[in-house]
């Protein structure tokens, strides 16, 4: 996979209190290109960070309606992917993101 390809399928990890939970069980969470599939995000975490990708679960995270100044209007929605990796192995976001 090329270094292009791998940087639009990963946009970047996903922080938050849930996925630092999930990063003790060997789970990590990224922020996804629209259009990437399991095996995109397989293949990018596989070359990124030279691990073991054991599963990916992938959730559409819907956009919300807000209003600005009696305007409406929506936030854009999120594709995360859940991946898990195989025991042994870790993934340090912070030097990576």
């Amino acid at each position: 996979m090329s270094n292009e390809r791998i940087l639009d399928t990963l946009r970047g990890p996903h922080i938050s209190e849930k996925s630092a939970l999930l990063g003790g069980q060997n789970q990590y969470v990224f922020v996804v290109a629209p259009d990437a599939t399991k095996a995109d995000v397989k293949a990018a975490v596989e070359d990124l960070f030279e691990v073991t990708v054991e599963r990916v679960n992938i959730v559409n995270g819907k956009s919300k309606s807000k209003s600005f100044r009696f305007r409406a209007g929506k936030r854009q929605g999120k594709r995360k992917a859940y991946v898990r990796i195989a025991d042994g192995q870790s993934i340090d976001i912070a030097a990576r993101a």
